[in-house]
């Protein structure tokens, strides 16, 4: 089992940034690859960033360019780094982990992530 726990959402004002944390713990080492996602009131959960266990990075196209997805493998805990928000990122934002090392790393495959967080709430004003 892994657990996770996001921290580090909050309310900001367009333009303005925040990062996201998620520390890890319990059997982290079969842990292979991190994801982002987030879920907008009334949207489907949708893939923000994931990261391979060896660092490579893939963003959604929303996202290319303002956020950055890291890793601290020392504190195991999983970061995103967000600037230039806009009201559209609001959302409730999870981190996961897929242990599938057999399988590509992004987030745009949910389905291969077992574990996920409670989430944490990002708001973005206008």
């Amino acid at each position: 089992q892994v657990q996770l726990v996001e921290s580090g959402g909050g309310s900001v004002q367009a333009g303005g940034s925040l990062r996201l944390s998620c520390a890890a713990s319990g059997y982290i080492g079969n842990v292979y690859c991190m994801g982002w996602f987030r879920q907008a009131p009334g949207k489907e959960r949708e893939g923000v960033a994931a990261i391979k266990s060896d660092g490579r990075t893939n963003y959604a196209d929303s996202v290319k360019g303002r956020f950055t997805a890291s890793q601290d493998n020392a504190k195991n805990t999983l970061y995103l780094q967000m600037n230039s928000l806009k009201p559209d990122d609001t959302a409730m934002y999870y981190c996961a982990a897929n242990t599938r090392w057999w399988t590509y790393c992004s987030s745009g495959r949910q389905e291969d992530f077992a574990y996920w967080g409670q989430g944490t709430q990002v708001t973005v004003s206008s």
